[in-house]
């Protein structure tokens, strides 16, 4: 087990410095100079040589790229060019509302995908498998922004069952805030795990060993269950935790659209204003959390699949 850890987070390591890489590369070659950006057009040529030599952008490229690598692992990223605040400090501020979104987004998708997956798979040809194959075509079809944009005007904007921006304080009020971005993340989550499930369902349902189940006379629900799903889950983890990265990255449409904090609005907002030390940040954030969940997925194919770490 500590074994394959180690052989896990030794891949991840040229995976994190090529990321790092690309980020800094990313931020250089972007048009205009984020001195312009943070003071305006009218700043005297004394204004902006003062600003680039604070934000170290004077430095040697390779010496600029030393420093990003160093305060990254020293959680030393800088002020933002535009507030001057703590970068740490407002990713930390941001960081759990994305959190809290993606996890409740999930929980709810796995909650209503998982079974509808094994609805459809046990009613195989039947109307509940038609519905929920419809139920998945239109999952995958809609936009996440524009169903998010359809629900707030429908519930939060006309109705008023929902607030409209914000995300709340204490834990009610911040479930309150966030139901309706997750339901909308969840919503696809939902129909693509539930096609899933279906579709590892009924591979496993069809070998020698549930037949023979059957055969002894078996009820069908532990079948279904202690024989199909348990040996479903395999594949269906790898989709989960594909779900969870792209429930990730649609959060920074979401939180857009629903106007939250959270690390994807921080982003965007930092793209538009140019401000090179946040949007580094942010980008750093999101790919520690990809070398994070795909380490915690190569963790629980151990717990579903023993037989992984013999290999």
């Amino acid at each position: 087990m500590a074994r394959y850890l180690l052989l896990r987070l030794a891949d991840a390591v040229p995976t994190v410095f090529l990321v790092l890489l690309l980020v800094f590369i990313a931020m250089r070659i972007l048009p205009g100079d984020p001195a312009i950006a943070a003071l305006g057009d009218m700043a005297t040529p004394e204004q902006l040589a003062l600003f680039r030599e604070r934000m170290g952008l004077n430095d040697p490229l390779w010496l600029q790229f030393i420093n990003f690598v160093v305060g990254v692992f020293t959680l030393d990223l800088g002020n933002s060019m535009m507030s001057n605040q703590n970068v740490v400090g407002l990713i930390l501020y941001n960081l759990p509302y994305t959190i809290e979104l993606t996890v409740v987004a999930m929980l709810m998708g796995v909650i209503a995908g998982v079974p509808l997956g094994v609805l459809a798979a046990t009613n195989r040809n039947k109307l509940p498998d038609s519905g929920v194959r419809v139920f998945s075509l239109i999952g995958y079809a809609i936009p996440d922004f524009y169903l998010g944009a359809l629900l707030l005007i429908t519930f939060a904007l006309n109705l008023g069952w929902f607030p409209i921006n914000g995300g709340g304080t204490d834990f009610a009020s911040r479930m309150y805030h966030v139901f309706l971005p997750a339901l909308t993340l969840a919503f696809v989550k939902a129909a693509f795990i539930g096609r899933l499930t279906r579709t590892s369902l009924l591979e496993v349902l069809s070998r020698d060993y549930v037949r023979t189940a059957r055969a002894k006379g078996a009820k069908e629900s532990r079948v279904i269950y202690r024989h199909g799903l348990r040996n479903a889950l395999l594949p269906l983890t790898t989709g989960l935790g594909l779900s969870t990265l792209a429930t990730l990255s649609g959060s920074v449409a979401i939180e857009m659209v629903f106007n939250r904090p959270g690390i994807g609005k921080l982003l965007i907002s930092a793209i538009a204003e140019r401000d090179y030390a946040v949007i580094q940040g942010g980008v750093v954030v999101f790919a520690m959390f990809v070398v994070v969940i795909n380490l915690l997925m190569d963790l629980l194919y151990i717990v579903v699949d023993p037989r992984i770490r013999m290999k």
